[in-house]
Parts: structure tokens; C-alpha cells; sequence
């Protein structure tokens, strides 16, 4: 049986490790993926951790993957071998429950995620459904088309579905991994856009991505700043903080909403009487179509700003990301 590479969690908690495994075989339903590009995100946590329901080990993890279709299963139709394509963290619905019939897919009542309920792409191969491929176009490499699938779709995404609209006072809580994508989208969405971090060092970026305004909130009540100017019509909190993102509400104006677009351990703060002023509100956002962040950001030249590793050095991808040591998405390069 031919063999490929991959990096595994072999139990809850396990380091990662190279090993070598047999080259997995598609279904009828799916394709056999040759990967190119692996991003490295947080949601990579969840496997090596164990903290899905139900995990099942070994498991390969990985869910934004940029690869070309080395072979089709027997009911495949509308894909070619040889096409590049994306798969992120959406794995698979079942068509059948109430969500579905609806076209809520990422809200399938029986999904799938690639790197959790399925191997991911720390790998040199990998099967995934036909049914969450998205076409990767010209305008972007496979390394950086890659966190898009991830981090793209979800910044992008909760920036679309909010209240705003151009010329709207959108302020982004964090320039990392998920902020540096946040800000360029609402840059040339149109809002007038702020950025909120600790410390100066990180203005002059936030300025040469096209930021209007930062806010130093180890100088400043991040809150009465942003009220200065004009209250925000969204917050977009893309740091996990949750002290940090209490101090922000104070910056909402009239009609303002705070969306939380990371996973925020332990308890927030929340002052509930500041969501009465003018009718503010909290949420949380995972959701996203791949398809639009892709088109919009080869449309406006948005772009990641990436480290690479090659697919031995997943260890210490992770463990950059985990520890806000990257600038700013770690992506394993494994081949093409």
C-alpha cells in the first residue's frame, strides 16, 4: 500500500507526531486531496486538547486546506483531478435534517468537521467530501489562500452580517492572527475603522493596513476613546480576553454591537446595564461563506500575513500561534 506523511495526536493531550501512514482511500461521495498548504489555527487546539465531545484518536488535525484533486470518488461530479481547492473547518452535512433542508449547512444537526470528526492537512494527502470544496483562484497562492478558509471567512463574514454600513465606526479589538485580516476587510468595506490593542508598538501597522484610528488601551479606557469618536456601531473582539472585551461595551453607540469572533475561556465581566444605552447588544460568530471572503479578497487585494513551515515543524507552527508568536498565521507548506 503506498504510504504519505502525516502529523498526528496519537491521545488527549499528545505532542505532535510525524509518522507514516497508509495513503487513505476516497468514497464515492469524496476526493483524494494531494496537499499544498496547511493554515494553523486555534481551532487546532481542540484536537491535540481533547476538547470535542466524543474525539476519536489518532487524528491527523488541520482545517484550512489548500490542496489539488489527486482522485474522485465514483459519484463525484462537477470537480477535475488536478483542480486546486480549499476545505475548511466545515467538513460535511447530511442534506437530511431541518437546518439543512433549510441551506444552513454549517448548522447540520449531523456535520462534520475536517480535522476533528475527520483527518485534516498535516498531511501530504487527505480525503474530504466533495460537497465543502471551494475553488481557489489564480489570485492567490495556496499558502496564502489558506488562513482565508479559516480566518478570512470569519472575520469577513461577522463583518457583513453586522449593522454596519460604509462610513459606520467599526473598531477591531486585537491585530493578530484574526485582526490583521479583520481590519483590511473593513478598511475597504468602507467603515471607518479602528484598531484596539495594548501597546503603541503595533499603530503603525494597524495605520499601514489602512486603519483610521488606534487606540492604546494600556494608555486609554479603550471605551470612553472610542465614544470620543462617535461610538462604534461594531465591535469586533478577535482577541481572547474576556477582561479586555468588558472594557470595551462603553464604546458602543446607539445601536451597537459587540461580536466575539474567538473562543473566550473563563467568565467575562459584563456590565449588563451599559446594553440598555442606546440598545446595544453582545454576540457570538463562526459562520461565514468560504466562496464570498475568497471573492472579496482577491477583489480588494486582502491578504494574510503568513510564517511558513514545512509540515515536519507543525510543532513549533503551533506552539508560535498558541503563543501570539507569529506574524501573524502560522501556515505549513506540505508540497506543489
Amino acid at each position: 500500500m503506498p504510504t504519505m506523511k502525516a502529523i498526528q495526536v496519537s491521545h488527549r493531550g499528545a505532542e505532535f507526531t510525524l509518522v507514516s501512514r497508509e495513503v487513505p482511500e476516497p468514497r464515492e461521495d469524496e476526493v483524494l486531496l494531494r496537499v499544498q498548504a496547511c493554515g494553523v489555527c486555534h481551532g487546532d487546539a481542540v484536537a491535540k486538547e481533547g476538547l470535542f465531545p466524543g474525539l476519536q484518536y489518532p487524528r491527523v488535525p488541520g482545517h484550512e486546506v489548500v490542496g489539488t484533486i489527486e482522485r474522485l470518488g465514483a459519484a463525484v461530479q462537477g470537480w477535475t483531478t488536478g483542480q486546486r481547492v480549499g476545505v475548511g473547518w466545515h467538513g460535511g452535512h447530511c442534506l437530511q435534517c431541518a437546518a439543512c433542508r433549510g441551506g444552513e449547512f454549517g448548522a447540520c444537526e449531523r456535520s462534520l468537521t475536517t480535522g476533528l470528526h475527520t483527518d485534516g492537512g498535516y498531511a501530504e494527502l487527505m480525503v474530504a467530501r466533495a460537497q465543502v470544496l471551494v475553488a481557489i483562484p489564480d489570485g492567490l497562492s495556496s499558502v496564502e489562500a489558506a488562513p482565508l478558509l479559516c480566518a478570512g471567512r470569519t472575520t469577513f463574514g461577522a463583518l457583513k452580517s453586522s449593522g454596519a454600513r460604509g462610513g459606520d465606526l467599526v473598531a477591531i479589538h486585537g491585530l493578530g492572527g484574526l485582526g490583521h485580516l479583520a481590519v483590511q476587510y473593513a478598511v475597504r468595506l468602507g467603515y471607518e475603522t479602528a484598531v484596539v490593542s495594548r501597546g503603541g508598538e503595533k499603530e503603525a501597522l494597524a495605520r499601514k493596513l489602512g486603519a483610521h484610528h488606534y487606540v492604546d488601551a494600556n494608555a486609554v479606557d479603550p471605551g470612553a476613546a472610542l465614544q470620543k469618536l462617535g461610538g462604534a456601531r461594531v465591535i469586533l473582539g478577535t482577541a481572547p480576553n474576556g477582561e479586555a472585551i468588558a472594557r470595551l461595551l462603553g464604546g458602543l453607540g446607539r445601536d451597537g454591537e459587540l461580536i466575539l469572533a474567538t473562543f473566550v475561556g473563563g467568565t467575562t465581566p459584563v456590565p449588563l446595564g451599559q446594553l440598555l444605552r442606546g440598545g446595544a447588544s453582545i454576540r457570538g460568530w463562526v459562520g461565514g461563506t468560504i466562496e464570498d471572503a475568497i471573492r472579496f479578497s482577491v477583489l480588494a487585494s486582502v491578504k494574510p500575513m503568513v510564517e511558513v513551515f514545512p509540515l515536519e515543524q507543525a510543532a513549533l507552527a503551533y506552539e508560535k500561534m498558541m503563543t501570539a508568536k507569529v506574524h501573524f498565521r502560522s501556515v505549513l507548506s506540505v508540497g506543489g
